[in-house]
């Protein structure tokens, strides 16, 4: 009810859309970064002709598309919000893609005063001043009550026009409930030549004096409704022609060729310089392709891209919120985005990807310096836990490659999937050990290693594979013959390639630079567990919390290196060799 003079306004003169064609190249974007005022948005629709009453009344109804706040499933939505300080970010990237296809479309944002509270917020207002992107207008409902009680500067919108204006915003403060005041404040910022923001001061609950600029009825029905539409004018039907968008520009993304990488077996190569080799790779095959790095591309190796396809290459500095939630925007123009930055790291944007997944976003990441096999940065650089975290991500894909030609085709393959991808590299150079034809798929494994007199399975993925190699050689010495599986796709896994080790050795071994939990011993004994084998299965992975060090030293302290498996298989088959 804040909001709904603004959103009045915006629809019946300045919004350009085409409700019977949602996928129009020009149309403008209306992103509700305050996914919690949906009735509002839905309402908007119904003014429009997009939905009828009765669909419009089975809101937050089980099986209808109106849920309690809104998602993609609505041909109209671009992203999914609610978690509040993610829509303006999302439409940061919305506009950096706009721009990157020379379209006229602008992208309109309404935004909650309660959410400025929150860091991306501000890491937006950052990106978007920084770049000058001024085809983005956001405009954020200063109601001065948030779910609990007053926001943090309720109706002093001085302070927030200032910070706004410190980032290169064109900044306006207006009423909320005046027209006029806001018919203005749209045309001087569509006029602006950079993003514009208009902090429009509010009541929450406007037009019910039961329920106006009063605390405690956020998110309820009120008391009397039938009062309540009597009061703001009765029952009556509004429609709104919104205004067609523009003819959609043709554009075109200039490729320079580069060869597909490939490297020689025996070659000792990292696969985080793989993934950029292959990014930079995939961006000369498909003008589709962008990358997004949180300025250590001179680690993840996205340089590379950058070097070859700048313009398609986006540096979003330490803001890895940002980052993703620009891929997230910039996918829902078509655009195929990579985003990198350290494993570690990318768990500050990790309830952005949350949210992607609930938004269908084609969403591929990459995370480096993974483990502790990073060395000497120690344990703040350090990705222990990400595996666990993305695998929880509903029908996310996680890839990690143990050599350079995997890691090429496995991009590739990242690159074609549509849906939340994420690749694991590992810091350190490793000796190639696959060919640069072989072949992988996503859901596979290779068994790198194996015999019929095989007594026990070594399963491990990046560098825990070299040292499982490494372990099985010298267990050869010994006379034990050891399977050693490289589980490079983690999710989806390869049960059958499991069950066959199980059904076939006396006991597994899962060999991993990650914390225990939730790690590939994990993901191993769910399969085990989910067909009912019972079987002896041990898991090496890290369990203390590591400090800096030689990366050799560190998997040794962890319990993860060549010697400390020959150990645990000797431990496991001590009564067989006995």
């Amino acid at each position: 009810m804040s909001a709904a003079d603004l959103m009045a306004v915006l629809f019946s003169k300045y919004l350009r859309y085409d409700f019977a064609a949602p996928e129009h190249k020009a149309n403008d974007h209306l992103v509700f970064s305050k996914g919690h005022a949906s009735p509002l948005l839905y309402a908007l629709y119904k003014a429009a002709g997009a939905i009828d009453d009765e669909e419009l009344l089975s809101f937050r109804e089980f099986g209808s598309r109106l849920q309690g706040h809104p998602t993609p499933e609505i041909p109209w939505v671009d992203v999914a919000t609610g978690s509040l300080g993610q829509g303006l970010p999302i439409a940061v990237g919305i506009a950096t893609a706009a721009r990157l296809e020379r379209s006229p479309l602008r992208v309109w944002t309404l935004c909650g005063d309660s959410e400025l509270a929150e860091g991306s917020m501000w890491e937006a207002f950052e990106h978007a001043g920084f770049a000058g992107l001024a085809n983005l207008i956001a405009i954020v409902d200063v109601n001065r009550l948030g779910q609990r009680g007053p926001t943090m500067h309720e109706w002093d919108t001085s302070k927030l026009a200032a910070r706004a204006a410190a980032c290169d915003w064109h900044v306006q403060e207006i009423d909320g409930h005046d027209f006029d005041a806001i018919d203005d404040a749209y045309g001087e910022a569509l006029a602006a030549d950079r993003p514009a923001v208009i902090f429009a001061r509010t009541k929450k609950g406007s037009g019910v004096a039961a329920v106006e600029d009063e605390p405690g009825w956020h998110g309820k029905p009120l008391a009397d409704p039938e009062a309540a539409i009597e009061e703001l004018g009765g029952i009556r039907e509004v429609g709104v022609q919104v205004e067609a968008p523009p003819e959609a520009n043709p554009f075109e993304i200039e490729r320079a060729a580069v060869d597909r990488p490939s490297y020689e077996v025996g070659e000792k190569v990292a696969t985080r310089g793989a993934y950029g080799d292959a990014l930079a790779w995939l961006g000369s095959i498909d003008e589709r392709v962008v990358a997004l790095d949180g300025e250590v591309g001179n680690s993840t190796y996205a340089e590379r891209f950058a070097a070859k396809h700048p313009d398609r290459f986006f540096e979003m500095y330490i803001a890895e919120q940002q980052m993703v939630a620009s891929a997230i925007g910039m996918q829902t123009r078509g655009w195929k985005p990579f985003a990198s930055s350290f494993g570690a790291f990318l768990s500050r944007a990790y309830d952005f990807v949350r949210m992607g997944a609930i938004s269908d976003a084609d969403l591929k990441l990459c995370g480096s310096h993974v483990g502790v096999s990073i060395g000497a940065d120690g344990p703040s650089q350090m990705a222990l836990e990400d595996i666990a975290s993305l695998r929880a991500v509903l029908g996310s894909v996680i890839l990690y490659p143990s050599d350079p030609n995997q890691a090429v085709a496995l991009l590739d393959l990242m690159r074609e999937r549509r849906g939340i991808s994420y690749m694991r590299t590992t810091r350190e150079k490793t000796p190639t050990i696959y060919g640069p034809g072989q072949e992988f798929e996503i859901g596979g494994s290779c068994t790198v290693r194996s015999s019929e007199d095989d007594a026990i399975t070594l399963i491990g993925a990046g560098i825990t594979l070299h040292e499982a190699l490494q372990a099985a050689d010298r267990l050869g010495e010994k006379g034990i013959a050891a399977r050693v599986i490289d589980l490079y796709s983690v999710k989806p896994v390869d049960a059958e390639a499991i069950l066959a080790a199980a059904a076939e050795t006396q006991a597994l071994v899962t060999v991993e630079d990650h914390w225990i939990e939730g790690g590939i011993g994990d993901v191993v004994a769910a399969v085990l567990a989910g067909n009912g084998v019972v079987t002896s299965l041990t898991r090496l992975a890290v369990t203390e919390r590591p400090g800096s060090g030689p990366p050799e030293a560190l998997l040794a302290a962890a319990g993860i290196d060549a010697d400390h498996i020959v150990a645990a298989v000797e431990k496991v088959l001590q009564p067989s060799v006995a």
